[in-house]
Order: C-alpha cells, then structure tokens, then sequence
C-alpha cells in the first residue's frame, strides 16, 4: 500500500519529484557546458602542446618567454581559458534560457565578472549567463506587443545592449568579488582532500550518481569548471578523471562477460567496446541497475583509480569527453601517463575483482532465476526501487506507460532523448533505425536530443526509464516509451510493427 504524506500526496511522487527537480537542474548545467566541450578539447590541445613544459613548447603560442619587443608573450592558453570558454558557456547558457538575444546579453553580462575576478570564471559564466537572459525575458514582456511600429528594432537593440551594460557593471562590483572568493574556497577545498588523501572517497558519490544519470551533470556541471580552473595554474588536473576513468565500467563488464548468465552475460563484450572505446559510459548501467549490491564493484574500482592518480600526482590537461581511452590518452598530461595508465588498469582490475566475487557467490540463484525467466536486464527496472529506496513514481510510470507502445497517433518523427542528447540516445536511434530499414520502412525520421531541447514537435520520445518524467513533461502530447536498455529493447519490435501497420 502506498504510503501518503499528511496532504494525501503519495510520498513516492514527492520524492520522484525532487528527484526530477535534481536531474533538471544538472541537465541545465551540463547543457551549458556540453555543446562546448570542442572547445575545451581544442584549448587542451593547445595547452598540451605548446607550453613551456608541452610537447612542442613555442612562446607566441604558449604564452611564455617575451616577444621582440621585449613584452610578455600572451599566446592562446591564456585567453582562450580566460574570455572564450566562459563567454561560450555564458552564451549556451543565456541561449537556452532566452534563444539567441538571452545568449548575447548573457555573454556581454558575464564579461563584468570575468574582468572583474581577473581569473577563469566559469562558475560565473554558469550563472550569469542564464540569470542575464532571464532578466532581459522579463524585460521584454514588460512592452510585449506595446511598441509602436517601426521603432521595434530600436527598442529591441538599446534595451538589450543597456540591460548588458548595467548587469556587465554589477557582475564586475558585485558578483565578481563574491564569485572569486568561492572559487578559491572550492580550490582550497579539492587541494585540501589531495593532501588529506581523501578525494578517493568522491567515488562513494560519483559512481551511483552515474547510474542514476546523473553523470553529465557531475561531470560537466562541477568537475569540469573547477578542473579547468586547476589546470590553468598547475597544467593539469586530477578532476577530469574523477567521473570520466573508463576502468571502472570496463571492469564491471568484463565480470559479466565471465561470470554473467543469460543475456547479460551475452551482451557484455559488446558494451565493453562502446564502453572503454567508444566512451559511451551509460552502457553499462543497466548491469548495475539489474543488480544494485554491484555499486561496491565501481565504487571500489573508482576509488582505486582516484588513489593512483593521486599517489603519481598524475591528471588531464583537459576535459576527456566522450570518456574513452583514446580521449583520455589524447589529453593526458606529458608527465602523467604512467599514473593515468595504471589508474585505469587497476581500476578496472578491482571493480572486475569485486564484481566476479558478487556474481560468483550470486551464480546459482541468478541461473535459477534465469531459468525462470525472473532476472534479466529487462528487469532493471523493477530493481530500480531496491537501488532509490523507492517506487511508484518512476517504475510505476514505467509499468504504466512504459509496457506498450499507443496505436492512436500517427508517428513520423521518433526522437531519442536523454540527459545530453549524445551517447547512449545517438546508439538507441541507430538501432531503432537499422530496424526499420530492415523492415522497409521509409518517411519516418530517427534522431536523438538532449531532454532539454525537445521541442513539442516529436511524435514519439523513446527515453531511459529513469528519465521518461522529465520528457513528458517537455513534451506531454507525444507517445513515450521507456526502455531500460538502449542497446537493446523489446519494444523498438513494437515500434517498428507499429509505424510498418500504418504504412501498409
């Protein structure tokens, strides 16, 4: 029986609520991030090469030494990590808040903090750039359909350009000093936990926050930033290997692939190459989700990753995205790949170790189960519950909406959504669209998008389980279907007889 709250609300639904509110905001900022994540690529590249103590180290491009007249070189390190990735994270941000007029005057706002800090501001840059497009959305309703023709242009461009002026200079009086003295604070606390050896135990949050997909927001949202921050003034960070070390989810996988049973054991060495190749971490949570206690196996793994690189002072120059070897090697430190190699081997050796131990001692029951047609991947999301410590709000809706594809509406556009819109969505639409040719379906479109940017316009959202909430609620008028595999679902067959039906 469904526990109630005083109100007569359904405590589940509270909670799943919160737990929708809290991915939301993490979507939001990691879509602030994401989309510049080349960027950050490129800057790391640069930095990786071209510094004094790079690979090809070269003054006019590291901003090092003196130029002929006798100045100091600023190079491309310096200001590409000073203006240009915060005033496009601030841009991203303002956009997705207010279109393209949200992102300038939220661009232009957040130069104030950054001037005014005098140093990398990129948790500046996350919250001015939307809290600018906001106030000038508001502004503008203010004389919404109220200017006399001719004059729109006029008014549009001065009340966005003195609306930037003014919060330029309260960004750089205001904000700027507050901003400053957190960034710090957050910097002196990470170095605190390296000295203190206990940023190990980060794992403990990061890796289940993974599963519960939270890991863009995590990773792009807070680590990132502060990682970027670290690598300016050391040229390297541990940060940017917290969340995105492969060993953890290759380890898992490869327990699977040995002492898995059933379909789980069948599909394992394929994940692992999306996985640790292909960087595509989401692969693997479903295996985790199918059995919960399997969280000690990444969570070991995670933290015995995090230790190495803390014991060899080894770290990125840069953000690995997607987080697969090839990424985090490119980006890799000069004087770090010892570290960063072992990191990842050993890693994935103790979540592998932990992992076999946990399906080992569970192999009889699992057969047995399996034999009974009760524990397949399938079932991650009857397991969800005992995983949150909850039900009805999310696996409920599942059980719902989720069993059946609708056979009312007409389908045309199927859209894939997930946290970032790449990833474990870009893989379901390709398979749903092999599918479909196979079947002889033509004039349907298969894309995938972030959650955020759904549109209203999708006829059909295929989404995660644990995400199908927050695409309703972008888009309540299409049919949703939830899977607990991308990869691989019984009801991409549903949808293909389906959209095949109507076209006959």
């Amino acid at each position: 029986m469904t526990k109630t709250s005083p109100a007569g609300t359904p405590a589940t639904t509270t909670r799943g609520g919160a737990r929708v509110r809290v991915q939301r905001f993490g979507a939001f900022l990691s879509g602030m991030v994401m989309p510049n994540i080349p960027a950050f690529i490129a800057w790391g590249l640069i930095t990786a090469f071209f510094i004094e103590t790079g690979w090809l180290p070269i003054p006019e491009l590291g901003g090092f030494g003196t130029n002929a007249a006798g100045d100091p070189n600023t190079g491309l390190v310096g200001p590409m990590i000073t203006y240009l990735l915060p005033l496009l994270i601030a841009y991203t941000g303002g956009r997705m808040v207010y279109d393209v007029r949200g992102g300038v005057v939220g661009a232009a706002a957040t130069m104030g903090v950054i001037v005014g800090a005098g140093m990398p501001m990129f948790l500046g840059a996350l919250i001015v750039g939307p809290l600018a497009a906001w106030a000038m959305k508001q502004i503008d309703k203010i004389w919404e359909g109220k200017i006399r023709a001719g004059f729109e242009m006029l008014v549009n461009n001065f009340s966005a350009g003195i609306l930037a002026a003014l919060l330029a200079l309260a960004a750089f009086f205001g904000l700027a000093p507050i901003l400053t003295a957190v960034s710090t604070a957050l910097g002196n606390a990470v170095n605190w936990l390296v000295d203190a050896g206990l940023l190990p135990l980060a794992s403990v949050v990061i890796e289940p926050a993974k599963v519960l997909f939270l890991n863009n927001a995590i990773n792009h949202g807070v680590l990132t930033p502060l990682g970027v921050q670290q690598a300016e003034q050391a040229g390297k960070s541990i940060l940017f290997l917290l969340e995105a070390n492969p060993g953890p989810g290759l380890g898992l996988l490869l327990a699977f692939t040995f002492f898995g049973v059933g379909i789980a054991k069948a599909t394992a060495p394929g994940a692992i190459i999306i996985q640790f190749f292909g960087g595509i971490h989401e692969i693997y949570f479903p295996y985790v989700l199918a059995k919960p206690i399997l969280l000690l196996a990444v969570i070991a793994g995670g933290a015995t990753g995090v230790a190495t690189n803390v014991a060899f002072g080894s770290g990125l120059v840069s953000v690995a995205s997607p987080g697969s070897i090839f990424a985090v090697l490119a980006v890799t430190a000069r004087d770090s790949y010892v570290g960063v190699v072992l990191s990842v081997v050993l890693s994935a050796a103790v979540s592998f170790l932990v992992a076999a131990i946990i399906l080992r001692a569970s192999r009889k029951r699992d057969l047995a189960a399996e034999a009974a047609g009760e524990n397949s991947l399938a079932n991650a999301a009857a397991q969800m519950d005992e995983l949150k410590g909850k039900q009805s709000s999310v696996t409920g809706a599942l059980r719902q909406t989720g069993n059946a594809v609708a056979t009312d509406a007409r389908i045309e556009n199927i859209v894939f959504a997930c946290d970032a819109g790449m990833g474990s969505s870009a893989m379901g639409a390709s398979v749903l669209r092999s599918k479909l040719k196979k079947a002889g379906v033509e004039g349907v479109t298969v894309t995938n998008k972030a959650i955020a940017n759904l549109d209203g316009n999708e006829d059909l959202i295929i989404t995660h389980q644990d995400l199908t909430d927050r695409a309703k609620q972008k888009n309540p008028k299409a049919s949703h279907v939830s899977v607990d595999n991308f990869m691989s679902s019984p009801k991409y067959d549903e949808v293909v007889t389906r959209v095949h039906d109507q076209q006959s």
